[in-house]
């Protein structure tokens, strides 16, 4: 490969590389719902990992999104990353790239263009690339809608899958995530005069606010007996938006209620959509239709746990601090690969903090240690 390289823990032309290859990234800005912005991210994501890896990537465009992948020999190891970021395009003015005080600022550079520094470089550092596929998304930060196809399908028969997204707190892996559904509930009531004969009508609006109290008392439903009614083994299940009505003066004929619900295994996340959908009316003349349903399968801490310990073997290999490990409610393209039987491991990317915030930023003098981290994983699990 033409950038090869040999990791050293404090070797200081390698951050230096490191920096400027970060940089590169980060001065193009990619906001996810400007295409062309992400298409331009791609190209310069590509010269880098071209550059690094010694080959250039298949570019996959799929409905305006793109996304790009290296696939070296018969993959046995998956690198999940992705370039797009929640930063609006211009935010440049506002949050420079900047380096200082060994902190790296920009935006995305946390979330999580480091980490895809952190990926090529390591991939460069192995003596052969053989068994290794890597996959940068362009549409995460909107759900994945394009490119979770393509991850599934990228996992499939791999051993492993190492997900490039930011720590955790103080650099913790990320050993477990929730899995996500998302509901629309509607509901059809009959319009009528508010004024002259609001007998006539089947309110809506009163049924959705019968649905808001039914939708949220499922949570403590399905945590009854935990300990913590919020913590990495509860349900959540929340009414999130909710619309009513034409004018003042009709009874409303058609509600809407979104649903945003985070579930720890796929049995509570199946017990959840039968819960929502075989919830009752209690306003005559009114019926629902429940829309949408499972949207990411959980990460089970049983998907991680081979993989971290060895990282937490790696890690001592390397005279690195012990590992911690942590279960998140967010998800990652990491839940689609545990979702389709790949043993998954994320958080493997940047050490830093304020993930789409003003006080983004990355740990500089993190980035060799887990660049030697992920290339030791890899060796681990291509043996």
């Amino acid at each position: 490969m033409n950038g090869r390289t040999t990791l050293t823990m404090g070797n200081s032309g390698q951050v230096a590389r490191m920096l400027a290859d970060l940089e590169h990234l980060v001065v193009c800005e990619s906001y996810s719902s400007d295409l062309e912005a992400v298409a331009r991210s791609a190209v310069v994501v590509a010269e880098v990992g071209s550059r690094l890896l010694g080959t250039a990537p298949k570019t996959l465009v799929v409905d305006g999104v793109t996304h790009l992948r290296w696939t070296f020999g018969t993959p046995r190891v998956l690198l999940v990353g992705h370039h797009d970021t929640v930063w609006p395009i211009g935010s440049l003015a506002t949050h420079p790239w900047s380096v200082a005080d060994g902190i790296a600022r920009g935006p995305g550079v946390f979330d999580m263009k480091a980490g895809l520094v952190q990926l090529f470089h390591a991939v460069a550092s192995l003596p052969s690339p053989d068994g290794v596929r890597v996959l940068i998304t362009g549409d995460e930060e909107l759900g994945s809608a394009t490119s979770s196809t393509l991850i599934e399908e990228s996992a499939r028969g791999c051993a492993a899958a190492f997900v490039l997204e930011a720590s955790a707190d103080g650099g913790a892996l990320k050993t477990a995530r929730k899995g996500a559904s998302r509901y629309e509930i509607v509901v059809s009531g009959k319009a009528a005069h508010a004024g002259l004969e609001p007998e006539k009508g089947a309110n809506a609006a009163v049924e959705a606010a019968h649905q808001i109290l039914a939708v949220n008392a499922l949570g403590p439903l399905m945590n009854q007996g935990l300990p913590e009614a919020h913590g990495p083994r509860a349900t959540t299940v929340t009414p999130t938006l909710l619309s009513a009505g034409t004018t003042e003066n009709t009874v409303p004929d058609r509600a809407t209620l979104r649903v945003d619900v985070r579930v720890p295994t796929t049995t509570a996340q199946r017990r959840v959509d039968e819960l929502i959908r075989a919830l009752p009316t209690r306003t005559p003349g009114t019926r629902l239709d429940i829309l949408g349903g499972p949207d990411r399968p959980p990460l089970e801490a049983t998907s991680s746990a081979t993989l971290f310990t060895l990282a937490q073997q790696a890690a001592a290999r390397l005279g690195m601090e012990p590992l911690r490990g942590v279960a998140v409610g967010g998800v990652s393209d990491g839940n689609l690969t545990a979702g389709v039987g790949c043993p998954t491991l994320d958080g493997l990317g940047a050490v830093g903090g304020g993930a789409h915030a003003d006080d983004e930023h990355i740990v500089v003098a993190h980035l060799p240690q887990r660049t030697a981290l992920l290339a030791e994983l890899i060796k681990a699990v291509r043996t």
